[in-house]
């Protein structure tokens, strides 16, 4: 097993990628940075250039920051010769993200920036059923609970946590995935609190009769599904894309391992030796950013 460096140890680390590592057969969990968060029996840094230096073994990077800060570590870790996993999203802009990939194939190094909703049981099997009928039309509802998934997390709604992009943007990855033939965005409202500098909600219109609905303010039962009608029949992911239903009827795809998934991903990719930065589910976003009407809303507190 080769050693891997997790960096910030938040609730999306705790929850997902401290466990999927602990499974993998690929990784073995060496180091961690994190100014608070440290996982019981790995060695624990607070300063990422103490452990890049100290940990000359560790060829392999995980970051699990949130956008704001992450371009500075990303570079460091790229100048540093370690590969590196980046949480979605990559970056907060596209450019950073481009800078990366440049960053990356200069130094001779793997750049993956996941998508874990990607690696849901249900949407491989989606993007084969799709492929060769035509979209008609295609709508997403992605509606979740905000206090719930980053209780307190006041960056989500700072200049570059996206907002309700944050989890929106996992819609967008799947979409991207699955659709036969690509979209772009034509129309977007978005409704920002008025003390708060990113969207809680979004309609987008995009091309070819897809449609979007994305909000944070859904207690109780989460909703995340993505509906497609074709000349072939009805699809519809339900769950994230857990569950996968045609015409009505459930098709089982087995058990959804979204991030042990990613890492085993990550595995084939440092062997050969080769980067995967598909940044579609970003550009939609970007674009939602800048087509969108802006509709202020009451304020939201945590």
């Amino acid at each position: 097993m080769q050693p891997i460096a997790l960096v910030g140890i938040g609730k999306i680390a705790v929850d997902q990628h401290v466990p999927a590592l602990a499974a993998s057969p690929d990784w073995h969990l060496a180091a961690t940075v994190s100014r608070s968060g440290t996982v019981e029996g790995v060695e624990p840094f607070t300063d990422f250039a103490a452990m890049l230096a100290a940990r000359e073994d560790i060829r392999v990077i995980s970051l699990c920051l949130p956008p704001q800060p992450r371009f500075a570590y990303a570079e460091a870790a790229l100048k540093a010769g370690r590969h590196l996993m980046l949480e979605k999203p990559p970056g907060q802009t596209l450019a950073e993200v481009h800078a990366l990939q440049a960053l990356a194939a200069a130094q001779g190094v793997v750049l993956f920036a996941t998508w874990h909703s990607r690696m849901a049981a249900g949407v491989a099997a989606a993007k084969a059923w799709l492929a060769g009928r035509v979209v008609q039309s295609a709508h997403i509802t992605w509606r979740e609970d905000v206090r719930k998934w980053h209780p307190g997390q006041d960056w989500v709604f700072e200049p570059g946590g996206m907002g309700v992009f944050d989890p929106g943007i996992n819609a967008l990855s799947v979409l991207t995935e699955v659709l036969p033939a690509p979209v772009h965005l034509t129309a977007a409202v978005l409704q920002y609190p008025a003390n708060r500098a990113t969207p809680i909600a979004a309609a987008l219109t995009f091309s070819g009769g897809v449609t979007a609905d994305f909000d944070w303010r859904q207690e109780g039962p989460q909703t995340w599904d993505i509906a497609v009608e074709t000349d072939g029949g009805s699809l519809l992911l339900r769950d994230g894309g857990a569950r996968l239903l045609i015409d009505g009827a459930e098709h089982p795809q087995g058990p959804n391992r979204e991030y042990p998934a990613l890492y085993d991903r990550m595995a084939e990719l440092v062997a050969a030796g080769r980067s995967d930065v598909d940044l579609a589910p970003m550009v939609h976003v970007a674009d939602a950013l800048s087509l969108g009407r802006r509709v202020v809303v009451e304020p939201f507190h945590f």
